[in-house]
């Protein structure tokens, strides 16, 4: 059974791709930071597919660890979504370090730390897929977010540069979601307020909130045999919402 690994793989889009990572037949470890109640849930959803391992990706020792034992245990992955993020969201002029750092270190730096310890192995064994869930707002900027869109937007020609150098054995591709119906972006948007949520409606073409499912397929697009082709590229998955 080959292996899956995803991080922030227990809660909204992250869990919705290691279910679907588990339906394509992948043995998948879901990397949580610290809600074990939602690590549990995925944990029974998998149905003996899903396994959780608790890592802090803005911990560089941490992570070597965690991969050392996972790729020891199980063998190289054939797929690394690297799907952690965090926001602070906070006025640029009100920014403080800490909203700053806390932001780049898990939304940018942890990819990079995870993917240097994973990637070895992966080109050892021949070849993967690396997806990178990045954002719109990677490339369309928003008030209050400049720590977030800047990680994300980092996020974006890391995926380029690992495409040149992992190359030819592994694929590496962006994954940007637009306005999705989750916990987190209900709350960052207030779209539980009627008016707020017709408002962003009124900007989608398709006329509605994109779905944790519609992030799983396109998903499942790029680390499947379909899109062998395909590599240091952006698939921006919004109903229409950025046409850029």
């Amino acid at each position: 059974m080959t292996v899956a690994v995803v991080s922030g793989g227990t809660r909204g889009i992250g869990r919705a791709l290691s279910l679907r990572l588990a339906v394509l037949g992948h043995r998948v470890v879901a990397l949580y930071r610290g809600d074990d109640d939602a690590a549990r849930r995925t944990e029974k959803a998998g149905d003996g597919r899903i396994e959780t391992l608790r890592c802090d990706l803005a911990r560089p020792e941490e992570v070597r660890a965690v991969c050392a034992s996972l790729t020891a245990r199980l063998g190289a992955p054939s797929v690394l979504v690297n799907n952690a993020g965090v926001n602070r969201d906070r006025p640029f002029l009100s920014m403080t370090d800490r909203d700053w750092d806390t932001v780049l270190a898990t939304n940018l730096s942890g990819p990079f730390h995870l993917t240097r310890a994973l990637a070895p192995a992966m080109v050892e064994a021949g070849g993967g897929s690396i997806v990178n869930v990045a954002s719109t707002t990677a490339i369309r900027p928003r008030a209050d977010g400049a720590n977030y869109c800047a990680s994300k937007a980092g996020l974006l020609q890391l995926t380029k540069c690992l495409a040149l150098e992992l190359a030819p054995h592994v694929r590496v591709n962006a994954l940007l979601p637009g306005f999705t119906d989750t916990e987190e972006v209900t709350e960052r948007y207030r779209l539980d307020d009627p008016e707020r949520l017709g408002a962003v409606l009124g900007t989608i073409p398709r006329g509605r909130l994109g779905t944790a499912e519609d992030m799983a397929d396109a998903l499942e697009f790029l680390v499947t045999a379909r899109s062998g082709y395909v590599s240091g590229q952006q698939l921006v998955v919004d109903g229409g919402h950025f046409m850029g």
